[in-house]
């Protein structure tokens, strides 16, 4: 193959994007698992998320959060209220994620408190001490900066560098462990990224993976196709010594399974394929939002996730006993006109994750299979002067599934501005960035612990896990 077939060949695989990956032998269905990340982008405000409604303490939230916060009297569009009281009532949803209440009065919701990335149990006394040391052992880089909470979150560690698991996701690390297969439907992550392997990235519906491939389609029987297919692998399994040349014929190779076995999984739309009658019904039912009415499948997170619900329901086909997806929702970065802008997104997870749930349920894995939050961090419990919020710290995330045990987990803050849980010591800086009192390795190291790993090798796959007393946070059924 001579240098400019190479490049043209190259680039038509690396539009696949499968990175490192080797696709798991398939397994016996028995014992299969599978987590699904769901990245809130730009920092979800959990404090009108997830709310509080005994009295002390809503009164306290309603006081600080002024004019942007949830009701129980409902206005048109549902955009602060009515709040949805869930559980035994002390606590409550904001009203676009109403398409969560029976999930969680059915004890298959928990919301873990004020979790956020730290290299070590902090008070505020420690960060009073701490914050301008510069010392990553004591304190995460970088705090209330975008691209490097980000980081933090999706690296499980307190260095912006990743220290000792480099450019490394916890989410690559889990499945280098549990030989789980890696995917996502959101591009490339921090979180998907390995040292061996990281995330087969992955189109939406309707989308085909050979548009880059030129003549080679697995399926063709068309005579003059089939010649074409046959020199084109056969041109790619030309002998090479060169080292590049077999690091891409081993990327080739995982490319070319993948679009032959889950070519027509992912392609698949509502309607197509007579076997996705489920999923397809649970992702074009109409749910309440505001004074209309939406499905998942209108929607951007609604759209990964229903090729998620697919692959776990050819999990077989797609081969393994533990799978790993990652999706993604971006517009969370709410300094202005956060009432609207976070009601709009709200929907979109709760009506997504419903559907979602729905088709889990529907192919008989509910016990099987576990839905998890992350963000870059909280927002300040304080508003700004535009109806917004800013960047804060440790915020509240929400696990979904059969095997969760569901509620309230973690310790939430005690709500007063310049108190034991917020991170302002001059009194300008009273705002409400709360010190995360869970750590992003514990929550981690909860899920990687239900996926199957034991105390060694999550203390080796998240670095700062050893500085915590408790290890998992006991919201899973493990």
């Amino acid at each position: 193959m001579d240098r400019r077939n190479f490049l043209r060949a190259a680039g038509a695989l690396a539009g696949l994007k499968v990175g490192c990956l080797e696709l798991p032998a398939a397994e016996a269905a028995t014992g299969y698992r599978a987590l699904v990340a769901v990245m809130l982008a730009g920092g979800n405000d959990g404090m009108n998320t997830v709310v509080p409604l005994d009295s002390s303490r809503y009164d306290r939230y309603c006081a600080v959060r002024g004019s942007i916060a949830l009701r129980s009297a409902a206005d048109t569009e549902h955009v602060l209220g009515p709040i949805v009281p869930i559980g035994d009532g002390s606590w409550g949803l904001h009203p676009r994620l109403a398409a969560l209440k029976p999930l969680a009065d059915a004890g298959r919701l928990a919301h873990v408190a004020n979790v956020g990335p730290l290299a070590r149990p902090t008070t505020r006394a420690d960060f009073a001490a701490w914050r301008n040391l510069n010392d990553a052992d004591k304190l995460p880089e970088a705090l209330f900066s975008h691209s490097d909470q980000q980081k933090l979150w999706q690296n499980g560690v307190s260095r912006t560098d990743g220290s000792s698991v480099g450019a490394t996701g916890w989410g690559a690390r889990l499945a280098e462990r549990a030989s789980a297969g890696l995917y996502s439907f959101a591009g490339n992550s921090r979180f998907g990224s390995g040292s061996t392997r990281s995330a087969l990235i992955l189109p939406g519906p309707g989308a085909t993976m050979t548009g880059g491939l030129g003549a080679w389609q697995p399926a063709a029987t068309w005579d003059p196709a089939v010649k074409l297919n046959a020199a084109f692998l056969t041109a790619m399994k030309a002998p090479n010594a060169d080292p590049l040349f077999k690091a891409f014929a081993r990327l080739r190779a995982n490319a070319l399974d993948a679009v032959t076995r889950l070519g027509g999984l992912i392609a698949a739309t509502p309607g197509s394929v007579a076997g996705n009658a489920g999923i397809d019904a649970a992702f074009q039912r109409a749910y309440a939002c505001g004074s209309g009415t939406v499905s998942a499948y209108a929607t951007v997170l609604g759209k990964q996730l229903y090729q998620v619900a697919k692959l776990i329901a050819a999990h077989a086909t797609v081969g393994g006993s533990r799978h790993i997806y990652f999706v993604q929702l971006g517009g969370f970065d709410t300094h202005g006109g956060q009432p609207d802008i976070q009601a709009d997104l709200l929907s979109q997870v709760g009506i997504g994750l419903a559907s979602f749930m729905e088709a889990i349920d529907g192919m008989g894995l509910t016990d099987s299979v576990t839905s998890f939050t992350l963000s870059d961090f909280g927002r300040t419990f304080r508003p700004n002067n535009t109806l917004g919020t800013d960047h804060a710290w440790g915020n509240t995330q929400l696990v979904l599934g059969g095997a969760v045990r569901g509620g309230a987990w973690g310790s939430y803050p005690e709500l007063t501005l310049g108190g034991p849980d917020d991170a302002g010591i001059d009194s300008w800086e009273f705002q409400g960035r709360w010190i995360p009192t869970t750590s992003v390795d514990q929550y981690a190291a909860t899920l990687g612990g239900w996926l199957g790993l034991g105390e060694a090798a999550l203390l080796a796959l998240l670095p700062n896990l050893g500085n915590f007393s408790v290890k998992r946070l006991g919201f899973m059924q493990v």
